[in-house]
């Protein structure tokens, strides 16, 4: 099929800043692309050929999208996967598939993929009201810390909430949950992998990452990680391990913890572009959502290697700012040699909404961190 400058169409279902991202790439190669999102001022809308205003849970809306275009992929995994069943017994080609996206979406689905394929996690419990939570501490099958996780509808934080004292279950919704041992870990790591339709695979280099305290967000992506080459490569095998039971096509990425005892733990997967690889953008030779491109597109795979050692720092919005967003003195990283800011098109702020990213490029990781420290004090996303 011939994708450049034609009538095919390709499909998003999202249109937040992965999906803008994404669009860099296929405005690039001039492919045709149709966006669905349910917002009118989603960030993809200004980027995309077609944009349509929607409920990605809605069966019937997505199915009529879906029926528009060629390949549909998705930039978030909320969606209705009935409907991407039905598309694809229609001869739709939907990347990642209904069946892989399903797992995905449950959180506990997804810890039991895990266990069913050998794949190491942190040992988990399944709970369906948090009485049964109360309950498991009563009889000590249960204790103090843990990490609590909705089973549905997580992101960002959100949904994810560490668990030390009885007072901390009051602020949980009474929801179906799995509950993890806290993993004492000394990183948090990620790799993506790309896999192509004929089944050709590449992993980017191991990535590291740095998390807000408080909002359970990524605040550093450093690459390479600063960890033993040993451990790296343990990463990559598991990763594409985690790759091969999906059978995926398109990105998966795959966080992970390094335990103290230099372990590697399955934390979670996203079958999409991915906050732990913007970097590439700047940083590889092939960025991730090029490579996205290339594996649903099924063209050949690009070049997986970093050019330069590369972080980024997300930009969210600061506590106690609702409303019209302001970059408070984006000027000021604007003058640093190597310095990127990526800006996501939301015009609305609140505390520790993503806005957009900075890609700090350096020859020298340490230098590269130092300069990624400076930028994160520099500029705030605060309302006017």
């Amino acid at each position: 099929m011939n994708h450049f400058s034609s009538k095919f169409k390709l499909g998003i279902l999202g249109g937040g800043q992965l999906g803008k991202m994404l669009l860099n790439e296929t405005r690039k190669f001039d492919i045709y692309t149709c966006v669905l999102d349910p917002s009118e001022d989603a960030p993809c809308k200004i980027g995309s050929n077609e944009f349509y205003v929607g409920d990605l849970m809605d069966y019937n809306i997505v199915m009529e999208f879906g029926r528009k275009v060629d390949v549909l992929t998705i930039e978030i995994e909320n969606v209705n996967v009935d409907a991407l069943k039905a598309l694809e017994k229609e001869g739709k080609l939907v990347y990642p598939n209904a069946e892989m996206l399903g797992t995905i979406q449950n959180k506990i689905k997804q810890k039991l993929f895990y266990v069913d394929h050998n794949l190491p996690t942190a040992p988990f419990s399944r709970f369906s009201y948090k009485d049964e939570i109360l309950t498991a501490i009563k009889h000590e099958t249960l204790s103090f810390p843990f990490v609590w996780k909705s089973a549905q509808f997580g992101y960002d934080g959100t949904g994810v909430k560490i668990i030390k004292t009885y007072s901390d279950l009051d602020e949980i919704p009474n929801v179906e949950c799995l509950v993890e041992d806290l993993v004492d870990f000394k990183n948090e790591l990620a790799v993506i992998v790309a896999r192509n339709r004929q089944g050709h695979v590449k992993t980017y280099p191991v990535v590291e990452m740095e998390f807000h305290p408080e909002a359970n967000q990524v605040e550093y992506v450093i690459c390479p990680a600063r960890i033993p080459k040993e451990i790296a490569h343990k990463a990559e095998l598991i990763a594409m391990k985690t790759s091969q039971a999906f059978e995926h096509v398109g990105l998966l990425a795959v966080e992970m913890f390094q335990t103290q005892d230099d372990e590697i733990l399955i934390n979670e997967v996203a079958p999409r572009p991915h906050n732990s690889g913007h970097l590439t953008i700047e940083a590889s030779h092939t960025s991730q959502f090029e490579q996205h491109l290339r594996a649903i597109l099924d063209w050949p795979l690009g070049s997986t290697e970093s050019k330069v050692a590369g972080i980024m720092v997300n930009l969210v919005g600061a506590e106690g700012h609702t409303g019209d967003v302001h970059y408070e003195k984006i000027d000021e990283i604007l003058t640093m040699k190597g310095v990127t800011p990526h800006i996501y098109g939301k015009k609305q702020t609140r505390p520790f909404r993503k806005m957009g990213h900075v890609t700090i490029i350096n020859e020298d990781i340490d230098e590269a961190r130092k300069i990624a420290e400076k930028v994160k004090r520099s500029i705030k996303v605060i309302s006017k």
